[in-house]
């Protein structure tokens, strides 16, 4: 079996605005760029119930440059407008997939209906690295809808695999992506097991967003916690104890720096200092 490398438990919550409540699951900071590339952090919100408001809860406008988000939404709805024009709302089941790239201007809000209804909200959002030669890609978004996603069975009725990007059993995610990468959302049902392969030579985490599950028949993970691997070596196995939903992430490594400040990812502090100069210059555009 492919060897566990590190077991690590949620952080304490903190806010992104006034309207996600999260646990930063990874980050190149806390886990080190090499060992998570082409990853580069995680947020879990929720599950965070809100009153209902005639308010907006959410993140204001700000920039993002050299990377993509990914925003997966289990209940409640979340609302996206950028500098592109691109935007929409997307909720149970969907992914949007923004490629910040070049340089872009967004923001992120509970939708105007699940503001005005109030409810549970419970979400990922997933930071993906660009490599350098990317990183100056066109700004641009992939709106995915759960309709779109397909969904593989798994053997001896264990439960179900979305592939949103990469492979898996034949099946192709619709996610267009930059580099070799696999994001599998999956749900295991209590007291089944469910034996995964992924590609020798990528960096591999498991993220348990609910229930318990047994990793390789030694290591117990429950809610929040963080699986990551060996990037060489072969199957996963997982058993459930209860009903589980599980993040599946692999990805072939990126070999180059990773130097960060708040919204940018570059591979120098020089383009850095241009990536601020940029969005002060207005160059990363504005929401209309």
């Amino acid at each position: 079996m492919r060897k566990i490398s590190g077991v690590y438990s949620a952080p304490r919550q903190h806010w992104v605005g006034d309207g996600f409540p999260v646990r930063s699951l990874f980050s190149y900071q806390s886990l080190g760029a090499k060992n998570i590339s082409p990853f580069l952090l995680l947020d879990y919100a929720g599950p965070a119930d809100f009153t209902p408001t005639k308010g907006r809860r959410g993140v204001g406008q700000h920039p993002h440059k050299g990377f993509e988000t990914v925003t997966l939404v289990y209940k409640g709805e979340v609302e996206h407008r950028d500098s592109t024009g691109a935007g929409g709302v997307i909720g149970p089941g969907d992914v949007q997939w923004m490629t910040a790239g070049a340089g872009i201007v967004h923001q992120e809000f509970h939708s105007e209906a699940f503001a005005k209804a109030g409810g549970t909200l419970h979400m990922v959002q997933l930071w993906v690295n660009l490599p350098a030669k990317d990183k100056s890609a066109p700004a641009g978004y992939q709106s995915i809808l759960n309709k779109q996603i397909p969904v593989v069975n798994l053997p001896d009725d264990a439960g179900t695999l979305r592939v949103i990007a990469g492979q898996f059993d034949q099946n192709q995610g619709p996610a267009k992506t930059f580099t070799d990468i696999n994001v599998w959302d999956m749900s295991l049902k209590a007291g089944k097991e469910a034996v995964l392969n992924l590609p020798d030579g990528h960096n591999a985490m498991l993220v348990v967003l609910s229930g318990t599950v047994l990793v390789n028949n030694a290591q117990v993970a429950r809610e929040a916690d963080l699986i990551s691997f060996d990037t060489h070596g072969g199957e996963i196995r997982l058993e459930s104890n209860n009903d589980s939903t599980l993040l599946v992430l692999s990805g072939e490594p990126i070999d180059e720096p990773v130097v960060g400040q708040g919204p940018f990812v570059m591979n120098t502090r020089d383009e850095i200092h241009q990536a601020i100069e940029q969005f002060n210059r207005g160059e990363m555009g504005q929401i209309s």
